[in-house]
C-alpha cells in the first residue's frame, strides 16, 4: 500500500478506477473537470491514451495545492488501427462489439502522475481476443449491461468477459481501466524522487 500520509487525488469519475485505486492507495480524494477529450485524427492511435491522460492532468493540476499528487488516466480500445470510443447508442454499441468479434484488439491505458507542475506519463497495453460473438449474444449483453460508459462497448468484468473473451495477454486490471500493478510501481518511484 502507498503511504497514507501522501495526499493523492484521482482525476476520474470512473467507479472502476476508484475501486481499483483503492486496492493500493488507502485514502484519496476525487477531483474532476470536463476536459475536452478530442485529439488530432492523424495522431498515431497508440499515442492517444497517453496524450489524453496528460491533457487531463494539465487541466486539473492548476486547481490543486502543490503538495497533492494527481493521477489521471484514459483508456482506449484499438482494433484494426481504429479507436473505439464510448458508444453513442445501442446500435453503435452492437456495431462495435461486432467489430471485435473473433479478433484480437488492444486495450491501452495512458496514465499521468503529477505534482508541482511535474507530469510523468506512461502507457500500459493489453491484448484481448474475443471469440466469435453471435448477434443475439451481443444484443443481449448491450440490453442487460448498458455498456455506454465503456470504451469499445464492453467491460471485461461483465459476463461477456467470461463467456466471450478467449485469451488475454497483459494486465487484466488494465482492461478494466487501471493497470494497478504498473501504477503501484510507477507511483512509488514518483514519490521517491
Amino acid at each position: 500500500m502507498v503511504d497514507s500520509s501522501v495526499e493523492i487525488v484521482l482525476g476520474s469519475k470512473s467507479p472502476r478506477r476508484k475501486e481499483l485505486l483503492s486496492m493500493i492507495v488507502p485514502k484519496f480524494t476525487i477531483f474532476t473537470l470536463n476536459v475536452d477529450e478530442s485529439f488530432d485524427e492523424v495522431q498515431d492511435v497508440f499515442q492517444v491514451a497517453a496524450f489524453l491522460a496528460e491533457k487531463k492532468a494539465k487541466a486539473i493540476l492548476p486547481y490543486l495545492p502543490p503538495n497533492q499528487v494527481l493521477i489521471t488516466a484514459d483508456s482506449v480500445v484499438i482494433v484494426d488501427n481504429e479507436i473505439l470510443n464510448k458508444p453513442e447508442d445501442k446500435t453503435h454499441a452492437c456495431q462495435m462489439l461486432q467489430k471485435l468479434s473473433g479478433k484480437w484488439h488492444f486495450v491501452q491505458t495512458g496514465m499521468a502522475i503529477s505534482k508541482n507542475g511535474i507530469v510523468e506519463v506512461f502507457v500500459e497495453t493489453s491484448k484481448v481476443l474475443f471469440d466469435e460473438l453471435s448477434p443475439s449474444l451481443i444484443e443481449r449483453y448491450v440490453d442487460e449491461c448498458q455498456p455506454f460508459d465503456k470504451a469499445g462497448s464492453y467491460g471485461i468484468q461483465d459476463w461477456i468477459g467470461f463467456v466471450g473473451v478467449k485469451k488475454i495477454e497483459g494486465s487484466y486490471s488494465n482492461i478494466m481501466g487501471l493497470p494497478v500493478q504498473r501504477l503501484y510501481r510507477e507511483l512509488l518511484a514518483f514519490l521517491d524522487k
